[in-house]
């Protein structure tokens, strides 16, 4: 019979007599650094749902409050009816506020959900853009637009006072950059990035550029999202720079290959630590389950091979639609005989029949549970991409058990081990003939897919759980708030 209590910061196992020599003893399994009062903390982010940064932040949240601790998520977009989830609002200064303004933006950012470029997200813009018309002149001339000054207030009306601002994606509309320079003198600020915006002239992914090393300008790809109108690039690096020469922070990177970047920028000078805490997924969720079964909740035919992708959002350009085709193509002319069914996962195909090959479209899924579903259902998840930090869906569909054919672009390769105890194949960005050759090898090898299966979710257990993730940056916090105190 084992217990486990906390004691101070040693957590300690308490085992019966003939598991561990003598009557009784004690082992330590783990010292953490977890400060024992509860902790207020404030998370900053573009939405509360959709997208990798915002699954992560949700997690993150989730795993703070089972732990006890005070969270917030302050958002520029608000989907769910979480009260914990607050909108910051576009501009919150009394005239504005009397003249019906900001009650009627808040509104419309309630409703605008994952597309702001659409719909009622698209009004929004507009208003925002009639009312205030230095924001106009500056997405004309390319200048990044960081005129929200509720940023300033955001701390304000939250209640106790957050001991730590954690900020994960800053774009998109909502946050003034410039006011990390007075957010991170009052309260510890913690930024995460999910990609390289914060190093760059405007885009997100630089891709085979690296003028965001010496200063940006001449910009070869300004239709890289978040796209700009005129080039005005080494502008916007120069006024990032000069934020951070007045800042505080304290930064975390997902995979080593994005905390490569950002040592090589002009974000280095103003970190107070920086750490690699890697993305995690909730193992009660994602974990391995009886295919067949799940097929026939799913109405998946049985006797098929299934192969899984998910293709993005509307309008995402990090995803490698032309090399999902075109491996779809090469898979079904080199299997003519074989049954096989493609789920797409995201935006629909545009592909209804590839010989005797067939797909399935299906809507980006909101629900983790049914989205496991579907990777447990499938004999093989692909995921193409021509940028992309630490992908979770990558990790999903290795805790569920399920073989990735992945292009090695980013941080993937941290994710995914293609040789020895390999938990997936690797494949090179754009080369739809060694993604398809993989597909096609796999598909003939049953025990290759059930080892690639079993050690990808093994290693999932080892390495990339949220319980580990969500210890990893308590432990971090607890680090920050006892150097502040001694400095202070």
């Amino acid at each position: 019979m084992t217990f486990v209590a906390d004691v101070g910061v040693v957590r300690l196992t308490c085992q019966r007599a003939g598991e561990f020599p003598g009557p009784l003893s004690f082992r330590v399994v783990s010292v953490s650094s977890t400060p024992a009062r509860t902790l207020a903390i404030a998370q900053i982010g573009t939405i509360d749902e959709g997208g990798g940064a915002a699954t992560v932040a949700r997690g993150l949240m989730r795993g703070y409050a089972a732990r006890g601790h005070r969270v917030w998520h302050l958002v520029g977009r608000k989907c769910s009816d979480d009260p914990d989830v607050r909108l910051i609002p576009d501009d919150d200064r009394w005239p504005l506020r009397l003249s019906g303004y900001t009650a009627l933006q808040n509104g419309l950012r309630r409703l605008t959900g994952r597309f702001p470029g659409r719909g009622l997200g698209l009004i929004s813009r507009l208003l925002r853009l009639a009312t205030h018309p230095g924001a106009a002149v500056s997405q004309l001339r390319g200048i990044e637009d960081f005129d929200f000054p509720a940023t300033e207030r955001l701390l304000d009306r939250l209640e106790p006072a957050p001991d730590l601002l954690h900020g994960h994606n800053l774009h998109g509309g909502f946050f003034d950059l410039r006011a990390l320079a007075s957010l991170s003198v009052r309260v510890p600020t913690v930024l995460t990035l999910h990609d390289m915006w914060l190093l760059t002239g405007h885009c997100a992914h630089s891709l085979d550029c690296d003028r965001w090393r010496t200063g940006c300008g001449s910009c070869p790809a300004l239709h890289l999202d978040p796209a700009i109108r005129r080039d005005a690039t080494a502008g916007n690096w120069k006024r990032k720079q000069a934020v951070y020469a007045k800042s505080r922070l304290h930064v975390a990177t997902p995979s080593q290959w994005l905390r490569d970047k950002v040592e090589a920028s002009m974000l280095a000078p103003a970190i107070k630590s920086l750490r690699v805490i890697p993305n995690g997924v909730d193992t009660s969720v994602f974990r391995p389950a009886d295919r067949p079964a799940v097929r026939q909740m799913l109405d998946l035919p049985d006797g098929t091979f299934v192969v899984l992708l998910t293709t993005g959002t509307k309008g995402s350009m990090w995803k490698d639609d032309v090399m999902l085709r075109e491996t779809m193509r090469r898979v079904s002319e080199r299997q003519p005989a074989q049954p096989i069914l493609f789920v797409t996962v995201g935006r629909e195909s545009a592909v209804t029949h590839l010989g005797a090959a067939k797909t399935r479209s299906i809507p980006s899924q909101r629900d983790s549970v049914t989205m496991a579903r579907y990777y447990q259902a499938a004999d093989l998840y692909l995921h193409a991409a021509v940028a992309d930090t630490f992908p979770l869906a990558v990790m999903e569909a290795m805790a569920c058990g399920t073989p990735v054919v992945a292009t090695a672009v980013g941080g993937v390769p941290e994710q995914i081990r293609s040789t020895g105890d390999a938990t997936g194949v690797l494949v090179p960005r754009g080369d739809s003939a060694a993604m398809a050759a993989a597909v096609d090898a796999l598909l003939r090898d049953a025990r290759a897919r059930a080892r690639l299966g079993a050690n990808a979710a093994a290693d999932v257990l080892a390495r990339f759980t949220l319980d580990r993730q969500v210890d990893a940056y308590l432990d971090w916090y607890a680090e920050i708030l006892e150097r502040r105190s001694i400095w202070s």
